[in-house]
């Protein structure tokens, strides 16, 4: 599946346009210019982790809980989802984006805390599952809401996030869904039966 592909498929199942899109398909080159001796413009790039491993690790628990280990295929967290995160957050949004996705890890894990008397990865499963759940509706009557300036919402980020990361990662386009690793030929015609799985190359 390429990135276009996999970006318009967020969409569709996100039900709007996915943050950073643009970036994301301009190979994503970070948005934060810096200029060189001779003045010219070029991408700011860093060395240093976007996010350390506790945040990472709890992205990767997110993740997990949004895309949960099934008979059929491994989780999120088998994907590195998490790290997924750090990468493209670091690369691929603007500053702005970037600073709501930091400060919405700390307000993730202390919403979690004032809900259920634990962090989200003192929680246990069902919890995490009953507080994304929560999260998520609280994230949809924002976004039907949002007017054009307002910010994005956090938890939409890192759903955005986790589909991407999932679908595109050779544990999500091998496992979850169906895989042709050398397409011999193009077929438009192929039987569909309810409940089949997607296919990552097409």
């Amino acid at each position: 599946m390429n990135r276009r592909d996999a970006l318009a498929r967020v969409a569709i199942l996100m039900g709007g346009t996915v943050i950073g899109a643009d970036y994301f398909l301009s190979s994503c080159s970070s948005p934060t210019k810096e200029k060189t001796k001779e003045g010219k413009e070029v991408a700011k790039t860093s060395d240093k982790p976007f996010l350390n491993q506790d945040q990472v690790r709890l992205m990767d628990e997110v993740a997990d809980t949004i895309l949960p280990t099934t008979a059929k295929s491994p989780g999120a967290k088998a994907a590195q989802v998490g790290s997924f995160m750090a990468v493209m957050v670091r690369d691929c949004y603007t500053p702005a984006d970037q600073k709501i996705f930091l400060n919405g890890i700390t307000q993730l894990d202390k919403d979690c805390k004032k809900q259920t008397g634990k962090t989200f990865l003192e929680c246990t499963p069902a919890q995490r599952t009953t507080f994304l759940t929560a999260l998520d509706k609280e994230q949809k009557e924002f976004t039907a809401n949002q007017r054009k300036d307002d910010p994005s919402h956090y938890f939409r980020m890192m759903k955005q996030l986790t589909l991407l990361g999932y679908f595109t990662s050779e544990v999500g386009a091998t496992k979850a869904l169906r895989y042709l690793p050398v397409p011999g030929r193009y077929d438009g015609d192929v039987p569909y039966k309810k409940g089949d799985r997607a296919w990552a190359t097409t």
